[in-house]
């Protein structure tokens, strides 16, 4: 049977593939909220029925936290591994959504249709595009394609069981590539591949000066200030040119692949209207580097916040016995978090004034993600997503942080293809979330494409 056999059977019933997603969205699946701990066994269990109704072998497995869906097909081709969560962001501030968000709604958005509701967006709609391009293709076809199915339910909460789960199921759930469907479209329609993560280090400082807090007409002047030290230091955390001045932070980052640096100037990034939406105007990176580049591929040093001394109402001339500040720094390339983190406390130590310590606290640190792109599934799925959409798909960056492909790098030796159809106006972890209907029924279709090419 051929695959527009499947593309029409998917045009055919996205009517009912529209109303199963609203029956998932009906569900309260909050998982860091004990109080809704039934709702996602309930989630769980409307998945399992889900797959066992297109033929795999599914079951919830426990954790000890909310379960895990595993399923598998007994498909020929290339193993899968899909991965999705079932879990979604508790609903507050409730009076700022203009209807129930557990009880959603297809309405007139500014690009079309969207359906609304938590979860729409992250991550039922993006999971059940892979579920409904499987179920397709099992009414045209008569079997599935090699696929292994893998459903968490803590991702909103940190996944606290999912690094555990993978190590004790290595074998089971071994493929040769991981599918992950929980990202975006680089526009309205330019689908994208992830190919490459920035790894994250966070760290809290504090830095210590007198015994207590100090009254400034009595003491300043004289007292060394522990907000003007750390204010010093901080403020060299760049160079004139955008550049951080940690010592070997650049040491294992890697040059741009001329491949990919045609790819991104091709997609026409207007870094002025990107800027522009949140009030800016000029790209505040390293200044012989694109927009995209310090988006994507280069690393960065932010300070998130930080505070001292009396920050009430009125005024308080104080000086502070101590000082604070969190920072965090987004990897690439083959960057060691750990060894960044050493260089960074090193640096910092090195320029504390002789009546000042230092505290540092870590607040996580992961490696940054790059996939073997050479594997041939890669262009085959390129290929798939732009015989689906108007615009070619194009291999991009990202610059955020998405521990599971790292996990699955590392756990179970395989790479991922991030692909995803949600839009930046989704309103992800917000009111009103929602998901455009064309990125639903495109998806569907575009998952369909993409197990043909490489299956």
């Amino acid at each position: 049977m051929s695959l527009n056999a499947v593309l029409s059977r998917i045009d055919a019933d996205i009517d009912t593939s529209t109303d199963r997603l609203k029956d998932l969205l009906r569900i309260q699946s909050i998982s860091t909220d004990p109080a809704y701990k039934a709702q996602c066994r309930a989630a769980a269990e409307w998945l399992v029925a889900q797959l066992t109704e297109l033929g795999a072998e599914a079951s919830i497995r426990e954790t000890p936290g909310h379960p895990m869906v595993v399923g598998h097909t007994n498909g020929t081709g290339r193993h899968v591994l899909f991965y999705g969560h079932y879990d979604v962001q508790p609903v507050d501030p409730l009076h700022l959504w203009a209807r129930d968000p557990f009880d959603p709604a297809i309405e007139d958005g500014a690009d079309g249709k969207v359906i609304r509701g938590r979860g729409a967006s992250d991550d039922k709609g993006q999971l059940m595009t892979f579920v409904e391009a499987c179920r397709a293709w099992k009414a045209e076809r008569g079997d599935l394609p090699n696929v292994t199915f893998l459903f968490e339910g803590e991702e909103e909460s940190g996944s606290p069981s999912l690094v555990p789960f993978l190590k004790d199921n290595t074998e089971e759930l071994k493929a040769d590539i991981a599918l992950i469907c929980d990202t975006g479209l680089f526009a309205e329609d330019t689908p994208a591949i992830v190919t490459m993560l920035r790894g994250l280090v966070g760290e809290e400082i504090t830095v210590h000066g007198p015994s207590k807090d100090l009254h400034s007409g009595l003491y300043g002047g004289v007292s060394m200030n522990p907000i003007r030290v750390l204010t010093r230091i901080l403020g060299g955390l760049h160079d004139d040119e955008g550049r951080v001045q940690v010592p070997h932070f650049y040491d294992a980052v890697p040059e741009l692949p001329e491949q990919l640096r045609a790819q991104w100037e091709a997609l026409g990034f207007d870094a002025h209207r990107f800027l522009e939406g949140v009030g800016l105007k000029s790209p505040a990176g390293e200044r012989d580097r694109t927009a995209l580049e310090q988006l994507w591929s280069r690393p960065t040093a932010e300070i998130n916040g930080i505070w001292g001394g009396y920050t009430g109402a009125g005024f308080k001339t104080v000086l502070p016995a101590e000082a604070h500040a969190k920072v965090s720094f987004r990897l690439v390339g083959q960057q060691n978090p750990h060894e960044i983190r050493e260089h960074f406390r090193k640096w910092v130590e090195a320029q504390l004034p002789e009546d000042c310590t230092v505290e540092f606290h870590a607040h996580g640190a992961s490696p940054a993600s790059q996939m073997a792109i050479g594997d041939p599934a890669f262009e085959s799925a390129r290929r798939a997503l732009s015989d689906e959409w108007p615009h070619d798909a194009a291999y991009v960056g990202g610059g955020g942080s998405i521990p599971i492909a790292g996990y699955f790098k590392t756990h179970l030796e395989m790479d991922s293809m991030l692909i995803g159809f949600g839009k930046d106006d989704d309103q992800i972890h917000s009111p009103n979330e929602k998901y455009d209907m064309k990125s639903f029924h495109r998806g569907i279709r575009s998952w369909a494409r993409i197990l043909d090419a490489i299956g």
